[in-house]
């Protein structure tokens, strides 16, 4: 297991970052609290000062100011709105009510007197700015298109590029807070306290610590590859940023590696929650949960769960549309895979809570479009989003599956079900498979062309400023890990390193990219548009 403290460079404090005017991320000042340290210290003025803990109120202001905040608005959250209409949520959307979730239980436990609110304070402590910022944040990363976007530059970072570690959006979040956004000078990103950096840190470990771990009911979420040697399938940072990663969780001493801080845990499960409810709103609205196809597949496995039960795992699976296989796989994989809290009996229970108040109560009665519909919903929503907020815990040893911060048994099926429901009757949609592979293919080809671009010597000076930027700080990154941690990289080779620092920075570029300035910048370079000036200064 990687001990983060020592992904920590050594400290040199008269040197600076190469291609920046920055010291060394170890190179902070002594302050009382190490949670709010900073990689360059900030002076307060007179109207922060007279807030408490104005250091985390700078760094949520720094975050929804952020251009990459705003981007969030033209970015896909399941199901793009040029697909599916304005009624499904955007990334923004999502992010404002992911805070909204993650504030309520935040203030719960900083208000808390009790055992609850004494261990949270053992553990590092729970600020209710801090949670706030963290799920303002939380998805900066996220490319175009969505989780689909994700994949595909996961692809190309490491077939066409080499980039071992490929691409994750959390990762990439982490990349933007700390060095890609930039707030009054070069090379410093937002300068985030150390809470605020440890709080979005949901994968606490780098992408090759995965190498070490087996699928397994004991191995972290998200930590084991897909495949043998791909690391990590999730992680939050990258061994160009490594040095911000150790010294964040260094003012945590109390938390074990591999484990969230409380309020990185309270952001994960509000993540969770909104993810879930808001994604059942979207779909209720814009019409695409059948009532009688997902009424079928919940009556199925209510009255037939003991011929079900009894069926070979692989003859389910091969038959896994067929009405109740897909409740029955899920829980076979629930208990399967996390055993320390799914239960068949807590699954049934939660079968029948989904079925009677979702299924046959939501969903039977087609969303119109009227202000007694929208009631019906507002209502709805809030009621349930409020009993899971009220089903929080904290937990001072949890599963190594789990956080200090989680949901009750009840809450966690009902979360995981839910998902179950829009993942098989949305997600796996062929019409939806169709236009997302579209969507694959613009950003294919956005990679391709803007690659082929920086190898013109000729016309290399004519690419997007942005992106010459970008590909520049990556080569500035990889010099400076080379020189001082080069065991992190794969070659200190210079002409490796160079098309490694190329890559990166064109990952970067086209990650930072709205649905719509992909498209129109894939049609643009392309030759297919002929609107000549559509791209603008914001390339």
């Amino acid at each position: 297991m990687t001990d983060v403290a020592d992904l920590s460079e050594p400290a040199a404090p008269e040197s600076t970052a190469p291609g920046t005017d920055l010291p060394d991320a170890t190179e902070v000042a002594p302050a009382f609290d190490p949670r709010v340290l900073r990689r360059i210290p900030e002076p307060l003025d007179e109207y922060q000062r007279v807030e408490y803990r104005p250091e985390y109120r700078v760094d949520l202001e720094r975050i929804r100011f952020s251009p990459y905040f705003s981007r969030l608005s033209a970015v896909t959250q399941v199901i793009s709105q040029s697909g599916a209409g304005l009624a499904v949520h955007n990334r923004l959307t999502h992010s404002v009510k992911v805070t909204a979730v993650a504030r309520a239980i935040a203030v719960s436990f900083a208000a808390d007197a009790g055992e609850r609110g004494r261990l949270v304070q053992e553990l590092g402590g729970c600020d209710p700015v801090v949670v706030q910022a963290a799920a303002s944040a939380h998805d900066l990363g996220h490319p175009p298109f969505g989780h689909l976007g994700e994949t595909t530059l996961d692809r190309l970072a490491r077939s066409r590029f080499g980039l071992l570690e490929g691409f994750e959006g959390n990762a990439q979040t982490f990349r933007i807070l700390t060095r890609l956004d930039e707030y009054d000078r070069a090379g410093s990103g937002l300068n985030l306290t150390a809470a605020v950096r440890a709080a979005v840190l949901k994968y606490p470990w780098l992408r090759a610590e995965g190498d070490r771990w087996a699928a397994g009911p004991e191995t972290p979420r998200g930590l084991s590859p897909r495949r043998p040697g791909e690391g990590a399938r999730k992680f939050s940072a990258y061994v160009l940023d490594a040095a911000d990663f150790a010294e964040a969780r260094a003012a945590y001493p109390a938390i074990e590696d591999l484990q969230q801080t409380v309020e990185c845990s309270i952001m994960d499960v509000a993540d969770d929650v909104a993810y879930s409810m808001h994604d059942l709103d979207d779909f209720y609205r814009a019409d695409l949960l059948n009532q009688a196809a997902v009424s079928s597949e919940f009556r199925t496995f209510a009255y037939d769960r003991a011929r079900l039960a009894a069926m070979d795992t692989d003859e389910l699976r091969r038959n896994r549309r067929t009405p109740g296989h897909g409740l029955e796989i899920l829980q076979r994989k629930l208990v399967g895979k996390d055993a320390w809290i799914a239960n068949d009996d807590a699954f049934g229970e939660s079968v029948a809570r989904v079925a009677d108040e979702v299924v046959e109560g939501l969903l039977a009665i087609p969303y119109d479009g009227s202000l007694a519909a929208d009631r019906s919903l507002t209502v709805f929503m809030a009621r349930w989003i409020a009993r899971l907020q009220h089903s929080v815990q904290v937990v001072r040893h949890p599963h190594i599956r789990s956080g200090h911060i989680s949901l009750e048994t009840a809450a966690w099926h009902d979360v995981q079900i839910l998902k179950f429901l829009q993942e098989r009757f949305v997600l796996h949609r062929p019409d939806l498979a169709v236009y997302q592979r579209g969507q694959a293919s613009v950003i294919e080809r956005l990679v391709e062309s803007l690659d082929a671009w920086l190898e013109d010597e000729v016309d290399v000076k004519r690419a997007p400023r942005r992106l010459l930027d970008m590909v520049e700080v990556a080569h500035a990154d990889y010099r400076r890990v080379r020189a001082r941690r080069p065991e992190l990289l794969p070659s200190t080779d210079g002409a490796v390193l160079d098309r490694l620092a190329t890559g990166r920075g064109i990952i970067d570029y086209v990650a930072s990219l709205t649905d719509a300035q992909a498209m129109s910048l894939a049609n643009l370079i392309s030759g297919a548009s002929e609107r000549l000036w559509d791209g603008g200064q914001g390339l």
